[in-house]
């Protein structure tokens, strides 16, 4: 009697801790049903890996130096290859998780999971569901609410549409806020309980939005634009 055997699903990790990646691909070997094909430390070097090999899914982590996972998730996706993106993080960043899952991830969890969800998680997603963890489910439809609700509060004033600031997510508005104060990257970092790496993404979106190139042109920005003024009413 021939025994079928079941075909392993294809796995590939992106995160700059090697020491996490080597962690994963131990524990995904020793489950059975996965086969880690590939490990890279950069975004760069995982896409082409992802090239290479095609996998069924790619753990990437969204907090890596020079490219970060949310241009991972929108170059893997352009490749249109139908592979699965489970983002992977160390906070529960809710602006992170919303944009992550709004340009492609089918999934979000944390480092800190423990090994059976992280595996439960995989499954999930090939198995073309989307995945958040209960702790993490709440804030991610809340934030969603939010952003759709100040969204149709841009669109019925046509006049504040024409200044750039109210394309800012919340998170933006605090670290842009604390960049006025002239605080450091790692001081907003250290404010905002979040990674410096977080932070310097938060920037990129930020002079991206205000259509500006560096810091100063920013802080410019949000000053002659009422930003400061805005800031306090929400304080009051």
């Amino acid at each position: 009697m021939r025994r079928e055997f079941k075909k392993k699903s294809r796995v590939l990790l992106i995160d700059d801790n090697y020491e996490h990646l080597a962690g994963i691909r131990e524990l995904l070997n020793l489950e059975g049903t996965f086969d880690v094909v590939g490990i890279a430390t950069n975004v760069t070097m995982g896409i082409n890996l992802v090239k290479k090999y095609q996998p069924d899914v790619v753990l990437l982590d969204m907090n890596m130096p020079e490219r970060d996972g949310l241009q991972g998730i929108i170059e893997i996706n352009k490749l249109e290859l139908g592979t699965k993106i489970l983002a992977l993080s160390g906070y529960d960043d809710a602006d992170l998780i919303f944009r992550a899952m709004k340009i492609g991830a089918k999934g979000y969890v944390l480092k800190t999971m423990a090994s059976a969800q992280l595996i439960y998680a995989i499954e999930e997603v090939l198995n073309g569901k989307i995945y958040l963890p209960n702790a993490l489910t709440s804030r991610f439809f809340e934030y969603f609410q939010k952003s759709f609700q100040e969204e149709s509060s841009r669109q019925e004033n046509a006049m504040d549409e024409e200044n750039l600031l109210n394309e800012l997510t919340q998170r933006e508005e605090e670290v842009l806020e604390l960049l006025t104060q002239g605080i450091t990257y790692k001081g907003v970092a250290n404010k905002l309980f979040i990674s410096e790496t977080t932070v310097k993404t938060h920037v990129n979106n930020i002079f991206q939005k205000l259509q500006v190139n560096d810091r100063t042109q920013a802080v410019l920005y949000a000053i002659n634009n009422g930003f400061l003024t805005k800031r306090v009413k929400i304080a009051v």
